[in-house]
Formats: C-alpha cells, sequence, structure tokens
C-alpha cells in the first residue's frame, strides 16, 4: 500500500472572486518577485467537504463544524417541554463538553468539528435527560470520541484547544492555490438600475459600487497521508478509499462559492498530476517561481510541472514510485515521463489513487 498520495492541479478560472481578503478584495500573495492571486487552503477544503459530491459519495460519514451545540440542545430541551431555566442550565453543561463557553451563553467560543457519533450521543443524552427530568451527571457527558468515523475530520483533523486529547491529526495537506503568472486584482465599476424609474425626473443609476476581481490559472497541491486516514478510521480502508475517491472528485471538479453569482466562474481542473508511493512528499510550487508568460500559459506551466518532477527525482532520486495524468488541454502531447505515467480520464485517476499498488 502505497504511504503518501500526491495531486498537483491546473485550473484555470475567468474573472472570479473566489476568495475575500478582509477588504472584500481577492486574496494575493507574492512569490518569484511577483504579485499572484490566491484561493485559501480552508477555502478549498470547505469547498470540497460541502460539496454534493462530498455528501453523495460519504453519506453519513461527514462531520460538521458549528458553535451551535449547546443551542441546539437547549432548543430541543424546550421543545420537549423541560423549563426554560433547566434547559439553558443543562445544555450548558454539554456545550462545555465541546469548548470555552462564556458566562451566560451557550455558543462555545470556537467552532469544532464534531463527528456523527458525537451528535448522536448528544442527541441521545437529550432524550435521557427529559424522560428522566434531571440535570446530566458527569458520567453522562462523556461525549466526544477520540477518533469519530467522520471522513472529513480524519482528512483534514480537528483542534479542540479546551480538550486537547480529542484532537485528530490531519491525514490531508493542502496547500494554498496560486496563480503560475503574476495577476492583479482589477476593480469592476458597476450600477443598478431602479426598474420603475421612468426617467422623468432623473435618469441616473439607483446604486453604484465597486468589486474586485482577478483571473488566471491556479496551481493547487495536496497531499493525503493514506496510513494516517486509514487510522484515523480506525483501521476501516474501504471508507479511507471512499473518502480518498471523494476528495479527489470534488477538487477537480468544484469551485469555492464566493461571488459564483454575480461571476459564475465554475471551472474543472484542466490538468492534473497524480503520484503515489513511499517517498517524502514535496510540492511542485517551485515551477512557477519564475512566472509564466505568453499566449499558452497553459501548457507552459504543465511543461515546466513535469520538468520539475524530473528535476526533484534526479537530484533526489524517484520521488514516486507510479504517476497518473488527466488532461482536459486539447493540445496535450501527452506526458513527458518516459512511460512511467499512465494518462486516462477521471475514473481511472481514482482507481489508481485507490489501488493498493
Amino acid at each position: 500500500m502505497s504511504h503518501f498520495l500526491q495531486l498537483h492541479l491546473l485550473t484555470a478560472y475567468p474573472p472570479a472572486n473566489l476568495n475575500r481578503d478582509d477588504l472584500g478584495r481577492p486574496k494575493t500573495a507574492i512569490m518569484g518577485g511577483a504579485k499572484r492571486l490566491r484561493v485559501s487552503s480552508q477555502s478549498l477544503k470547505r469547498t470540497w467537504r460541502t460539496s454534493a459530491l462530498f455528501e453523495e459519495a460519504l453519506g453519513q460519514h461527514r462531520g460538521q463544524r458549528t458553535k451551535r451545540v449547546g443551542i441546539e440542545a437547549e432548543q430541543r430541551l424546550l421543545e420537549k417541554g423541560i423549563k426554560a431555566k433547566d434547559a439553558r442550565a443543562w445544555a450548558t453543561e454539554i456545550a462545555k463538553v465541546f469548548g470555552d463557553v462564556a458566562k451566560g451563553e451557550l455558543a462555545t467560543s470556537q467552532l469544532v468539528h464534531i463527528g456523527p457519533e458525537e451528535q448522536a450521543a448528544v442527541d441521545a443524552l437529550v432524550e435521557t435527560l427529559v424522560t428522566e427530568n434531571r440535570a446530566p451527571a458527569e458520567a453522562d457527558l462523556k461525549l466526544l470520541r477520540h477518533k469519530p468515523a467522520a471522513a472529513d475530520i480524519a482528512l483534514f483533523g480537528r483542534m479542540l484547544a479546551a480538550v486537547p486529547e480529542y484532537n485528530v491529526e490531519a491525514a490531508c495537506q493542502v496547500a494554498h492555490a496560486i496563480t503560475v503568472h503574476a495577476a492583479e486584482v482589477e476593480d469592476d465599476y458597476f450600477t443598478a438600475v431602479d426598474d420603475l424609474n421612468t426617467g422623468d425626473e432623473h435618469r441616473g443609476a439607483a446604486h453604484v459600487g465597486e468589486a474586485g476581481f482577478g483571473a488566471g490559472l491556479f496551481y493547487s497541491y495536496v497531499c493525503i497521508d493514506r496510513q494516517q486516514l486509514i487510522d484515523n478510521l480506525q483501521g476501516d480502508s474501504e471508507l479511507a478509499d471512499r473518502a480518498i475517491a471523494a476528495l479527489v472528485e470534488a477538487a477537480v471538479r468544484t469551485s469555492p462559492k464566493g461571488k459564483q453569482n454575480s461571476f459564475g466562474s465554475r471551472a474543472h481542473a484542466s490538468y492534473v498530476l497524480a503520484e503515489k508511493g513511499d517517498q517524502q512528499p514535496r510540492s511542485l510550487s517551485a515551477s512557477f517561481l519564475r512566472p509564466v508568460t505568453g499566449q499558452d500559459q497553459a501548457e507552459e506551466a504543465v511543461r515546466r510541472l513535469e520538468k520539475q518532477a524530473k528535476a526533484f527525482d534526479t537530484a533526489y532520486g524517484p520521488c514516486a514510485e507510479r504517476r497518473y495524468v488527466l488532461s482536459a488541454l486539447p493540445d496535450y502531447p501527452g506526458p513527458s515521463f518516459e512511460g512511467e505515467a499512465v494518462t486516462g480520464n477521471l475514473s481511472g485517476l481514482v482507481e489508481f489513487l485507490k489501488a493498493d499498488r
């Protein structure tokens, strides 16, 4: 069984504002002395784990990130006829299991990633408290699990500052996506017209605004520690394979939701290089220290990626035991790995990553 699975993706986005900074403009980064557009790893991971593809593939084996465990518990207690004072007190004890709670509040101070069996334990406790009409005892509050059977928690991990013994080490690392070329944030000056304004009194716009946007070809990198993933899922290799398949399909087919209604910037990956083996992982972002220029940026980006992969192989020995290439570029000539890389479609890519060899 291969220890590490690595994905290198090139995805082209038209004008978009996929991931905003504190000013509402697309995020950026400086690399190789040039400004690039950026999509944060947090944005990418949320996009993938909340996608319909992820839901369909994994069903109930998904967690939820929330501050509202206590709030929801109180609501259910009230609905079942528990007095308001008792409902608040009992729900507070439940909320404290998952994190710090400010005095008079029910929301935890931090978002908590909760597995399905942990939520089921909370629900069962609420039913017990209602049936027995009593406050929760200490023994009732053993609600957390060391390794929840939630694929997204197993992949991306979780940190519980108040109870670190229930932290989960992430099996998947996701890099911030950056454009392979220099890019600037541009401004869209827009107006809105009042449909009922006949123009008899004034012909001006009813609203004037500005919105930042940018366009580019993004490089994304994902690394999965398959052994860690199986361990996080308590040895369930079948569920681990389903999680890998769901993650890969979501990564190549879904886009962050930021400003999608305004820009319609949905995209599929144009090129994917998948690698697997037991060697120490490495990103291929060094391919783009010198920004790509010219009219054939996708073809040049692919050439640089494959050239850099071979350069690492030469310098450090083979950095992957097997490779697979998915390309949606019309003029892609095929991989330049001298016959060692398999090419194919998405289903072939998924099977390649799931296979033990």
